[in-house]
């Protein structure tokens, strides 16, 4: 599917992306044994425009200079839409139908401070510290309680923290610890074949709010592989969250997102391998607080913006489409006259995935999730029937 222009967008009306209902649907959930749910945050503002890069718009390269440069020969989406060229995995799940990127997307917040931000997507509120739990753990509490949830984080993040109880997974008195004193750890365990194991884990563990692009994202990949782990065991948790950090890039981003989305990508690719045969039964919803700027800054990185791009992926994603009410990149078409303008609530495409995916009624979803949100037009057929 090409992405859609605003005309062709609105003259659609009842299109099969946007309907008022999703149709009947039983009010409860069904048990979620055979699925399985990650949430990657991308905490930092990730910039959509260099992750899923509107090439067909005729302001693009104007408007990102240096920054469009890498994506001369980046593999095309289509007619409007190039990936970054090191998300080689994603790009291998878009082929096969398995990923869908929804562009021109943000949560109800508009300013652009990240604590506020990553506050209001992770509550589903309107506005920052407003709701004092999160959607993810709303979500829960419409589940079987043996849907467990895992946190891969030193802490509970806010998404997951409220009435059900939810693990997390980060030896606390890692982050603090030094270099060289982690480094003699792995060395005195290094003879020990279960110790040994269970530390690479956890050392890997403790690289989840770092830096993706850490040695060429092996990192990361290890907290996929110890995700899927994770969520693959019997009687394991069913939903995962995990926090990546990092995707600040107000200067030198070329290089530096580049890194970012090889990590990105390979954690991805590890999550898939790990889960094998679940994988087809599987959604990872990727997501960050909000976009950045369109013009790059004097130090060729890009400031705090607006609208972004969420990803999905799994075996149960109706992919290989990019879905975009695109609002263009000129200056007159700008958000304040310097963001892409968000036509998108992630409230919508959060709130849609999972009531498809567990079997919920829309609309007590998206009461229960987002309480404080009116999602007018939920979306649809993200999902596989």
């Amino acid at each position: 599917m090409t992405a859609l222009s605003r005309r062709n967008f609105v003259g659609l009306g009842a299109s099969a992306m946007l309907a008022t209902a999703f149709g009947s649907r039983i009010a409860f959930a069904r048990a979620a044994t055979d699925r399985r749910f990650v949430f990657i945050i991308q905490r930092g503002a990730a910039d959509g425009l260099h992750t899923v890069a509107p090439v067909g718009d005729p302001a693009y390269a104007g408007q990102r200079g240096a920054l469009a440069e890498e994506f001369a020969a980046a593999p095309k989406l289509n007619d409007m839409f190039a990936l970054h060229p090191a998300m080689k995995n994603v790009m291998g799940l878009y082929g096969a139908e398995q990923a869908l990127f929804l562009h021109a997307v943000a949560s109800p917040y508009r300013d652009r401070s990240h604590f506020d931000g990553q506050n209001v997507l992770e509550t589903g509120g309107t506005s920052a510290y407003q709701l004092k739990d999160g959607w993810l753990n709303r979500l829960l509490t419409m589940l079987p309680a043996d849907d467990k949830a895992i946190a891969l984080a030193a802490t509970v993040p806010m998404a997951l923290r409220g009435p059900v109880e939810v693990a997390s997974y980060a030896p606390s008195s890692l982050p603090d610890a030094s270099d060289d004193l982690l480094a003699r750890v792995s060395q005195m365990y290094q003879g020990d074949a279960q110790l040994h194991g269970i530390w690479e884990q956890a050392t890997a563990t403790r690289m989840l709010t770092g830096d993706l692009a850490s040695n060429n994202g092996k990192n990361a990949a290890d907290t996929g592989t110890l995700t899927a782990k994770m969520l693959a065991a019997p009687g394991g948790s069913r939903i995962a969250m995990i926090e990546t950090g990092g995707w600040d890039t107000h200067a030198g981003q070329k290089g530096r997102l580049q890194g970012q989305l090889n990590g990105l990508d390979q954690m991805i690719g590890a999550l898939r391998t790990g889960l094998g045969p679940l994988w087809s039964n599987t959604v990872v919803l990727v997501a960050t607080e909000f976009g950045r700027t369109v013009k790059v800054n004097g130090t060729q990185g890009t400031d705090h913006g607006t609208g972004s791009v969420a990803m999905l992926m799994g075996g149960a994603v109706n992919g290989g489409r990019v879905l975009a009410d695109w609002p263009g990149l000129a200056d007159a078409a700008l958000y304040e006259s310097r963001d892409l303008k968000p036509t998108l609530g992630l409230d919508a495409v959060i709130g849609s995935t999972l009531a498809t995916h567990f079997d919920l009624s829309p609309q007590t979803a998206a009461r229960k999730l987002f309480p404080d949100v009116q999602i007018a037009r939920p979306l649809q057929d993200l999902l596989r029937a």
